[in-house]
């Protein structure tokens, strides 16, 4: 009688948050150049595609209507408004990973990690701070990506996004690089118990306190 193949083991899904400018898409890609078992779904997007960008690398770039198309056709594990624009993650390509055994990690804003919660509620979810808020309005200036009236919304947006710290597993700070680095990594192979929201309050009630004065 001949052997049963392994079936493969499926993969985590992980959800990665922060404001615009805390850093979580270099973190993203350094931990996804450093791993062969995790895989990123690149999501859609209606806004303009940026010079150094390209389509179907960085994101789907498509018109408003053809996302609008696919929202009503529940094409979409999630998606948002952020920034005037629509975001939104194809439920079929992140399944096709998630099938593979690869983790899949998934960059976006809180709204998404709410619908993404809800619909598969074994996510895991991680919340990356910026060390003050000084340092996220250097980094949004210093990119030198967006106009001054545009750092201005990303940081209004941003208290928004650090609003919804709490509904996250775990709790990261990117303020050493490397450090911020190592810690996702533990997160995502399973070792990150040390970062788990309620191991993290106490250390960081003072940053949140700053970050999101009353």
């Amino acid at each position: 009688m001949s052997e049963q193949p392994k079936k493969e083991k499926r993969g985590q899904l992980f959800v990665v948050s922060a404001p615009s400018g805390a850093g979580k898409t270099s973190l993203v890609r350094a931990l996804m150049e450093r791993s062969d078992t995790i895989g990123v779904a690149i999501s859609h997007t209606t806004r303009a595609k940026r010079p150094e960008e390209q389509d179907g690398i960085n994101y789907h770039f498509v018109p408003e209507v053809k996302f609008t198309a696919m929202v009503n056709n529940g094409e979409f594990l999630e998606s948002a408004t952020v920034f005037e624009h629509l975001y939104g993650t194809s439920s079929n390509a992140a399944d096709i990973i998630l099938q593979q055994g690869k983790h899949l990690i998934l960059e976006i804003d809180w709204q998404g990690a709410a619908q993404v919660r809800q619909k598969l509620p074994g996510a895991r979810s991680i919340f990356i701070f910026p060390p003050s808020l000084s340092a996220l309005r250097d980094r949004l200036e210093n990119r030198a990506q967006d106009d001054v009236e545009t750092v201005d919304k990303r940081m209004s947006a941003a208290f928004e996004e650090l609003s919804h710290w709490h509904e996250f597993d775990y709790l990261l700070v990117n303020d050493q690089f490397d450090t911020a680095l190592a810690e996702l990594q533990a997160v995502v192979a399973g070792k990150g118990a040390g970062h788990h929201r309620n191991k993290q309050l106490k250390a960081l009630g003072p940053l949140i306190k700053d970050l999101l004065p009353q």
